[in-house]
């Protein structure tokens, strides 16, 4: 096979969550542009109308956009069924969607906004995935990529819930690659630093000085674009990782773990 062809999603289904906006909606995309057909997910359904719509006319490639909220454990089925009844099969599954509303201390914590960050960035990941990993069996495989965060490895004073829930993200993706690997289906994680997103952007308008504070916190000195992370999910998804399973890769600018 050649070089070119190990990326090659062509006649994949790939699902993204959180795909209506930032990196989710840039890797959605990216997994269209090479080939797939994808779902777009996120909460608000006449934004991922709007947004597979984008997709569908930038790449040619078959697209559907189905809300859903994955902090919802007893709604993630029927979302699932409603992509297989579209489309027969899933063979990549992207957890992106996460949330950290509003950073708070460990002193400040309570046990609503702990429990609802869980929810959303731990136990959607864990529903989805659960849903999703036997159809990816008896289609013969697949591949699930969890996204992460560095924060996950540095904790902080006011990520405590967040960077707690991202790092049992990453315990989870050890377990399920562990458990569905003799279903052929890897999973990993990818672990972004900063990015310039929309809470990025917020974050600057709020507190002047935030973006290049934390680009300082990178030996590349900068903040990366949202396309800087189709490169490393069109590998975990694709066939160039075909021996990869159980790990998580930084895309980070060379932040420390």
């Amino acid at each position: 096979m050649g070089a070119m062809e190990l990326f090659d999603l062509t006649g994949k289904v790939a699902i993204v969550t959180g795909s209506t906006k930032g990196i989710g909606r840039a890797m959605a995309q990216g997994l269209a542009e090479a080939g797939a057909n994808v779902v777009i997910s996120s909460r608000k359904q006449e934004l991922c109308d709007e947004v597979a719509a984008e997709v569908a006319a930038a790449t040619g490639k078959e697209t559907l956009g189905l809300a859903c909220h994955v902090g919802d454990w007893e709604g993630i089925p029927g979302f699932v069924d409603a992509v297989v009844d579209r489309f027969g099969k899933i063979d990549v599954l992207v957890n992106n969607a996460g949330i950290n509303p509003a950073p708070t201390t460990v002193s400040e914590m309570s046990l609503e906004y702990w429990r609802k960050l869980f929810n959303v960035n731990l136990e959607g990941p864990l529903r989805m995935s659960q849903q999703v990993a036997p159809v990816m069996r008896d289609n013969g495989g697949g591949s699930i990529v969890n996204i992460v965060t560095m924060a996950a490895y540095s904790g902080g004073p006011n990520v405590c819930a967040y960077g707690s829930s991202k790092a049992a993200l990453i315990n989870l993706t050890k377990s399920m690659s562990q458990e569905w690997a003799p279903w052929n289906v890897r999973v990993n994680a990818l672990c972004p630093g900063p990015f310039m997103t929309e809470m990025v952007a917020g974050a600057e308008r709020v507190r002047e000085g935030f973006i290049d504070m934390i680009a300082n916190g990178t030996l590349m000195k900068r903040v990366a674009d949202a396309s800087e992370i189709v490169g490393p999910v069109l590998y975990l998804a694709s066939d160039a990782s075909s021996y990869v399973t159980g790990d998580e890769i930084s895309v980070s600018g060379g932040m420390q773990k």
